[in-house]
């Protein structure tokens, strides 16, 4: 198996956001739910805001996703309203409908770290055995070691 390589350079990116390609239309489309998302927060209630997002746009319908049902639920009876805001960008006038979901945000769970400490023993030895070996890379490494137990 060969590999062929592309004798083509880099375009810029402006060059790219001209054309009809995918990269384009896909990246005019994140700049219109970014807009919208700005928008529609800009219109919610304080405590919502950081709940609701605008998770896309297929088919005349705009997609609000929210981390809780209760905010669903108030979103649902404002409908209305929010069309009537988003009909107000440019490039939403044809949204018409919302659909709403519900999608949990769960917190990234840190893992706990395992430290271990090297005893005062353990770096003295670690210093005699760096004193009588020969090799600079191991010598520098059984010094680094050593090192630890002294900063604590």
């Amino acid at each position: 198996m060969s590999i062929k390589v592309k004798r083509s350079r880099a375009q810029p990116i402006g060059k790219l956001l001209e054309q009809r390609s995918g990269a384009s239309l896909l990246i005019r489309q994140s700049r219109l739910i970014d807009q919208a998302q700005r928008h529609l927060r800009a219109h919610l209630p304080e405590e919502m805001r950081a709940h609701v997002f605008v998770g896309g746009f297929r088919q005349g319908k705009l997609t609000i996703i929210s981390s809780q049902a209760s905010w669903v639920t108030w979103l649902r009876f404002e409908q209305q309203r929010l069309l009537t805001l988003l009909h107000q960008l440019p490039g939403f006038e044809g949204v018409t409908a919302l659909t709403f979901k519900v999608r949990p945000v769960h917190p990234v769970k840190v893992p706990e770290r395992n430290t271990r400490e090297l005893s005062i023993n353990a770096a003295e030895t670690l210093t005699a055995c760096a004193e009588e070996t020969s090799d600079p890379a191991l010598k520098g490494a059984l010094s680094r070691l050593a090192s630890h137990a002294r900063k604590r």
